[in-house]
């Protein structure tokens, strides 16, 4: 009896073809959202972002970034909501050079209702393509003061003004509006309603509403990077440009109190990893918050002799460390931490702005840090003077006494540990290439307050 091989039954080849079909429409559905999502992304739309408070590296970012994102996205308009009681120059020239170099036509509406375009925002919205305000709103009071919002020298703010006032006119020229009313909101502080800067043609004209401008921008043609543009605004989708994570993150670490007290923590991690070599966890940490602090303060304007005066306090607190007893470094230390932060904002040494809201670390802060530093202080002094009882053998034993005598490594030297020498365990420091291991033998050649300079006391053989 020959036997034939079994067919698979229909219920089951069913099933396969079943499965097989459900598959391919799956992978069809997500290949098929993926390129309507890259259609709608690159379609046709109105690009819409907003910036509010004061102008600074992040705001010009923000605004870089949104133009760029329009452009590449196929935007037919970028819609830019502003309310801005002023900011840095060097900021505002960065935002009106993306405004002025800009491929896509760009709107700049002050609002809602109670915004303003004030100082810096003037500059923004003039180099818009449209300037745009909403009712209630006003424009102007560009006038050049010092970075904490006092009045600059005559002889100064004549110099400054002059340099302000024909950064306004180029802008105007280039825009085409009223040149002299525009002038004037730098030379003699002058502030503009909506209605008059309508009528003065500072602004092109008023919006209730995002509907009410694209209503108004619709089949007007402007001249961009790219050339002459037709604004096509009827029924294109909105779509708003939201910050990026690294904004928020850089928004949280602009904070000047934010940025000083991760100056602070990062000085003393990396001090402590330097008085007790080997913890490893101070010291990451302390260079964690360095980089930290530090792209906080690329983003504000920073006295960088504030930053230094923090930075020398670490030095004078290492000093006091191994050399305890004699204060005037500790007491140096916490004076160049108050000073450091007093100044590390206070635009004592920056260059005139035009007026700007002043960024300060609160006096309250400053305290507190001051107070955890002397803390800080004392218990780093406690820890390296009594370190393995190192603090009863420095005030037993004279340094002539040390030098010569034999010991014992403890921790690797690599090139600083820990070392057993004269019945006492010592923090210790050599010059030797290679790292001294633990258990060999060594010979104190110097000594430096509660530290030792050692070497290998038998060469090790080939």
């Amino acid at each position: 009896m020959r036997l034939q091989k079994s067919q698979p039954k229909p219920s089951r080849r069913l099933r396969m073809w079943s499965r097989r079909v459900t598959l391919a429409a799956v992978l069809a559905s997500i290949t098929l959202q993926l390129l309507l999502a890259n259609a709608n992304a690159e379609g046709e739309h109105i690009a819409l972002t907003s910036i509010e408070g004061p102008i600074d590296p992040l705001s010009a970012r923000h605004l870089q970034r949104s133009i760029d994102s329009a452009a590449s996205d196929g935007a037919q308009l970028l819609i830019v909501e502003l309310d801005t009681p002023g900011g840095l120059l060097s900021s505002t020239r960065d935002m009106v050079e993306s405004l002025l170099g800009a491929q896509t036509p760009v709107a700049v509406y002050v609002s809602p209702g109670g915004s303003q375009a004030a100082s810096a925002g003037t500059f923004i919205m003039a180099a818009a393509n449209f300037a745009v305000m909403a009712p209630g709103t006003n424009v102007g009071a560009a006038s050049p003061v010092d970075s904490g919002g006092k009045e600059i020298p005559e002889t100064l703010a004549k110099k400054i003004n002059q340099d302000t006032a024909a950064f306004i006119r180029s802008i105007a020229e280039a825009r085409d509006r009223n040149i002299q009313a525009l002038e004037e909101t730098v030379t003699l502080a002058r502030s503009y309603s909506a209605m008059e800067a309508v009528d003065l043609d500072v602004a092109d004209f008023i919006a209730s509403d995002i509907t009410d401008l694209l209503q108004q921008v619709d089949g007007r043609s402007v001249e961009t990077a790219a050339g002459s543009v037709t604004v096509q605004s009827t029924g294109l989708e909105i779509r708003k440009i939201k910050s990026t994570v690294l904004d928020d993150i850089l928004n949280v670490l602009a904070n000047p109190n934010i940025a000083f007290l991760l100056l602070v923590i990062g000085g003393l991690g990396v001090l402590v990893e330097v008085i007790t070599p080997g913890m490893i966890g101070p010291g990451l940490i302390g260079i964690i918050a360095l980089i930290l602090a530090f792209l906080g303060l690329g983003n504000l304007s920073v006295n960088w002799v504030g930053v230094a005066l923090i930075l020398l306090s670490m030095v004078f607190f290492y000093v006091e460390t191994i050399g305890p007893g004699t204060s005037i470094f500790g007491i140096g230390g916490i004076v160049c931490v108050v000073i450091g932060a007093l100044l590390l904002f206070g635009g004592y040494f920056s260059a005139p702005d035009i007026e700007e809201l002043r960024a300060t670390v609160n006096p309250f802060v400053i305290a507190t840090v001051a107070g955890l530093a002397t803390v800080s202080l004392v218990l780093l002094v406690r820890m390296a003077k009594s370190d393995g009882g190192s603090s009863s053998a420095y005030i037993s034993v004279e340094e002539g006494e040390l030098e010569g005598e034999w010991g014992e490594v403890v921790s690797d030297l690599t090139p600083s540990g820990k070392v057993w020498v004269a019945d006492h365990e010592w923090t210790a420091t050599s010059d030797e290439i290679d790292v001294i291991r633990k258990g060999e033998e060594v010979v104190v050649i110097a000594v430096y307050g509660d530290v030792l300079k050692v070497a290998r006391l038998v060469p090790e053989q080939d």
